[in-house]
């Protein structure tokens, strides 16, 4: 749905308005929870003024609306993720409208939802992410070669941090970007992270992630007060990281390193989880780290670890 008609529908919908102020305020969702709840509730906006030729009257909506929504979606080839998406943010939507007397119950409560497609997490190898963390030290010699102008050794510096902390910690890119550098605790090895619904844990950082943030702070004559982003956008300006440049960056280092340059920030942190199940870590202590409010999220990569173990099985045991 173009901008400009998200806009418009959201000053038609008070309480849309809200809840999406609500989520930003006091759930501190992140910019991509508080995007696809934002397309979502549009989307249902959108069908509501083409089908019913009216805007939907929250109270009064029936489980036998949102049944005609969903066969609308079905026909729509979208994937069973996308629909269960939308309805996840439908049903807190209501939980919201149910909170401040606008709606007394949920008309999708128990409504009967295609289940989703089950597709493990890709991940890279301990190999491949070698390679990809040492991908800013090479991009940064091959442009040291071939410009003749200064080259910005401060960008690769920063990436190598970004690169190694993301891995060290396992975070969110979101989590990345509002690391302060008093969230930092250097002698004892912790970071502090900001989760999902402001949620806070203490997750473990390695030294070659430490070092990789002092050298780029020495070099960038950066010396941080605690409410400071660690990772700054620009050259000039202090301001904190943005997730599009983190993006962009990671792109340019997996293609560098002859990987899949499609992959996003978020499958590091399937890598992360990925390898600490292989090496002997428990389940709990991975749910923990990457702060999963539910173990059940956690264990899909306990699967991925029991395919790569079948795998090798068959491929090493003589009676396979």
């Amino acid at each position: 749905m173009p901008q400009n008609e998200a806009e418009t529908e959201e000053k038609l919908d008070p309480w849309i308005a809200k809840f999406l102020q609500h989520l930003a305020s006091d759930k501190g969702a992140s910019i991509y929870t508080q995007r696809n709840y934002r397309h979502a509730l549009f989307r249902l906006m959108a069908w509501f003024k083409t089908e019913r030729k009216t805007t939907p009257d929250w109270k009064s909506l029936r489980r036998d609306d949102f049944r005609d929504f969903l066969r609308f979606l079905g026909r729509s080839n979208l994937s069973r993720a996308v629909i269960q998406l939308q309805f996840s943010a439908l049903r807190t939507f209501y939980k919201f409208l149910i909170r401040n007397g606008v709606a007394s119950a949920s008309p999708i409560k128990n409504l009967s939802l295609p289940k989703r497609e089950k597709r493990l997490p890709k991940f890279l190898t301990v190999p491949q992410l070698l390679d990809l963390l040492k991908a800013p030290a090479a991009e940064l010699k091959k442009e040291a070669e071939k410009k003749k102008e200064e080259v910005d050794v401060t960008r690769y510096f920063r990436d190598a941090a970004i690169l190694e902390v993301i891995y060290s910690c396992g975070l969110r890119i979101s989590e990345l970007c509002q690391l302060c550098a008093g969230d930092i605790d250097w002698p004892e090895q912790l970071v502090r992270v900001r989760g999902k619904g402001k949620k806070e844990r203490m997750v473990p950082i390695g030294a070659p992630a430490l070092e990789a943030i002092r050298s780029y702070w020495k070099l960038r004559k950066y010396s941080p007060n605690s409410g400071m982003p660690v990772f700054l956008s620009g050259i000039k300006k202090i301001s904190p990281l943005s997730p599009r440049i983190v993006q962009l960056r990671l792109k340019k280092y997996l293609a560098s390193a002859g990987l899949d340059p499609g992959l996003t920030p978020h499958k590091l942190r399937h890598s992360y989880a990925t390898h600490l199940l292989d090496a002997g870590a428990d389940l709990r202590s991975v749910q923990e780290l990457l702060g999963h409010a539910h173990l059940v999220t956690t264990q899909v990569y306990t699967h991925l670890s029991t395919e790569r173990l079948k795998k090798a099985y068959d491929n090493a045991h003589p009676r396979a």
